[in-house]
């Protein structure tokens, strides 16, 4: 950081940068001012002071009262930003005081979650006790939006199904393989082994259209010129299976997340020949070799037991 920089960051103080979040958020310094129980003038003055050393105008002032400028907007986006990273700072900086010797922010998709998280992770904790794990579940493109933007520091997930994936790390875990769910006295389930082209004839019971699955099924379904007849879109596969087995149409999911549903009676598992239907399943990171000591820890672990773990395909 050169000397101009250095002096920007030292005329900037927290407090008026939580003051400016105020002020745009109520859009009234007075409104701010009782919020933060300070005078109006002395957020008044703060805020001048900030515009003073941005060098630019930051609020609008009106009958109504206050509203960004373009300038203020990104301001307002990096102030908030940096003060989540303090919450964030403040709230692991008090679990190390409590006992916990690290914390791991993972984002992962359904697949992972539903098939192999549950084990390697206990598995984790039981040997190491005193780090802390969020985990969380998201769609593929939003796991990899999380990596990139910070928000997580671990991301687990299908990288293929997330185009804006360039310039992540990535590590193999898992594979998965899909297959065509349906009524156990439905005409396919006749059929051990199918392409998925011969579903689309039937009504589909389908996951969120951003989904990995889904939208493996969809470029599927336009290499063969057609539509997938979707009857119903649900959030997760136990909900699907259900609606399957009501007769709503068939359904694609991962082979080993099928095997570990309970209350699968009246339901055919097909295979699929389509080469798609086997997929990999990534560690996804900024930079692996930066991340905090607990979240390498998890990293080895993870790759350890994917490795020790034959998954049949």
């Amino acid at each position: 950081m050169n000397a101009p920089d250095r002096a920007f960051t030292r005329r900037l103080d927290l407090t008026t940068l939580q003051l400016f979040v105020a002020v745009c958020e109520r859009g009234s310094i007075g409104k701010a001012a009782e919020q933060e129980f300070m005078a109006p003038s002395a957020v008044s003055k703060r805020l001048s002071d900030l515009e003073s050393t941005v060098g630019t105008a930051l609020l609008m002032r009106h009958a109504r009262g206050v509203t960004p400028t373009p300038a203020g907007q990104s301001l307002l986006h990096h102030a908030r930003s940096v003060l989540f990273s303090l919450d964030k700072m403040q709230g692991e900086l008090s679990e190390y005081a409590d006992g916990v010797r690290g914390h791991v922010r993972v984002h992962a998709n359904i697949s992972a979650t539903v098939q192999f998280l549950p084990e390697d992770l206990g598995s984790f904790i039981h040997a190491h006790d005193a780090i802390k794990i969020d985990l969380e579940e998201h769609l593929s493109t939003e796991v990899v939006r999380a990596v990139q933007e910070g928000a997580a520091d671990l991301g687990i997930c299908h990288v293929g199904a997330a185009p804006q994936g360039d310039g992540l790390q990535t590590l193999p875990y898992r594979q998965d393989t899909l297959v065509l769910i349906a009524p156990a006295r439905h005409p396919l389930a006749a059929h051990a082994e199918l392409p998925f082209a011969a579903s689309l004839d039937w009504d589909h019971v389908g996951l969120h259209a951003n989904s990995s699955i889904y939208r493996a099924m969809h470029e599927a379904a336009v290499r063969e010129g057609r539509s997938i007849r979707l009857r119903i879109r649900v959030s997760g596969l136990d909900a699907m299976c259900r609606m399957i087995h009501n007769g709503l149409g068939v359904g694609l999911m991962p082979r080993r997340a099928f095997e570990l549903m309970h209350d699968t009676g009246g339901l055919a598992c097909i295979s699929l020949t389509d080469d798609w239907a086997t997929r990999h399943i990534d560690l996804v990171a900024r930079d692996f070799s930066s991340l905090p000591v607990s979240a390498r820890l998890l990293v080895d672990h993870l790759s350890a037991q994917a490795a020790r773990t034959a998954i049949p395909s």
